[in-house]
């Protein structure tokens, strides 16, 4: 488990996704969301912010369970993608020296639950992870997984 009093240990890669969101939930939230489920899954740290050597710094949320809040209302709208994977038990605050910080443990999606997607085209809005970043999955990416769950 990541021991969050001690952020500058870390640094972002294919499990792992920080985000300041100071201004509120992030909208890039659900491009990291779809890449890690449709991945191995990972960790989404809002409060959390990227210093420029890469390393990572508690900044802390004023308001983290209204932010908790919002972001099960978005998840469980088909409208911004396409499914919940995720259960209560995913979705925390943390409190730290420096502030609080919402944790999202992302799991990796089941092979009938893929592609997790945004908005209403699978081919438009599944994602994958790659080293630190998300990256739009190709067609070709994206069958396999429609296929996969047909068996």
């Amino acid at each position: 488990m990541l021991d969050l009093n001690h952020m500058e240990r870390y640094r972002e890669g294919n499990r792992l996704e920080a985000k300041l969101a100071t201004g509120g939930l992030p909208r890039s939230i659900w491009e990291t969301y779809s890449a890690f489920a449709n991945s191995a899954g990972g960790i989404i740290l809002l409060g959390v912010e990227e210093l420029p050597d890469h390393s990572l710094r508690v900044q802390g949320l004023l308001e983290p369970h209204e932010m908790i809040q919002e972001f099960w209302e978005q998840l469980n709208d088909p409208a911004v993608v396409s499914m919940n994977i995720l259960r209560p038990e995913d979705v925390w605050v943390a409190g730290t020296d420096d502030g609080s910080v919402v944790v999202i443990q992302v799991p990796q999606g089941e092979r009938d639950q893929l592609p997790v997607y945004l908005g209403r085209d699978p081919f438009k809005g599944s994602y994958r992870r790659s080293g630190d970043g998300d990256y739009r999955c190709n067609r070709a990416e994206v069958w396999s997984m429609l296929e996969a769950k047909q068996h």
